[in-house]
């Protein structure tokens, strides 16, 4: 899916009643949803794995943080981030995280947001199992591929 039909399916969205859509073309999958408590003209994309996402281009972030260096390879499977954002632990600032360490969790269960270019994209577990670890502080920015997760 282009940049031009994402366009038009939000233009479309904000025109109408229309509270949420969700099209898939092939392995592609996007989520549009308009809230009040998003402003006008704003998409939502759930990550999925293997799926494919576009989102409008931007300017280069200001100074992202380095990866921190990491003593030992951790046991388990790596959840690692898709993109280049802020890292949020909950929904809301107050609100619980979505998950603790030591938490079982379920495939499909969502870990944390990642705030890119004013969008929320939630993080979806690709795996069940026990969070053993969590690598990331809540508000802090993340690059692409950096780990996020350990799920034993």
């Amino acid at each position: 899916m282009d940049l031009r039909k994402l366009k038009t399916l939000i233009d479309l969205v904000a025109e109408s009643d229309i509270a949420e859509l969700e099209v898939t073309e092939g392995e592609s999958k996007v989520r549009i949803v308009k809230s009040s408590a998003i402003p006008q003209n704003q998409m939502v994309m759930l990550p999925h794995q293997g799926v494919q996402q576009y989102s409008a281009p931007a300017a280069a972030p200001a100074a992202p943080a380095a990866a921190p260096a990491v003593a030992a390879e951790p046991t388990g499977h790596v959840v690692k981030s898709p993109m280049v954002g802020t890292f949020y632990r909950s929904s809301a600032p107050g609100a619980a995280a979505f998950v603790e360490v030591g938490q079982s969790i379920k495939e499909g269960d969502t870990l944390c947001i990642i705030e890119a270019m004013k969008l929320l994209n939630e993080i979806d577990a690709d795996v069940s199992g026990t969070v053993t670890k969590i690598l990331v502080e809540n508000g802090q920015p993340v690059e692409f591929g950096q780990p996020l997760f350990v799920i034993g």
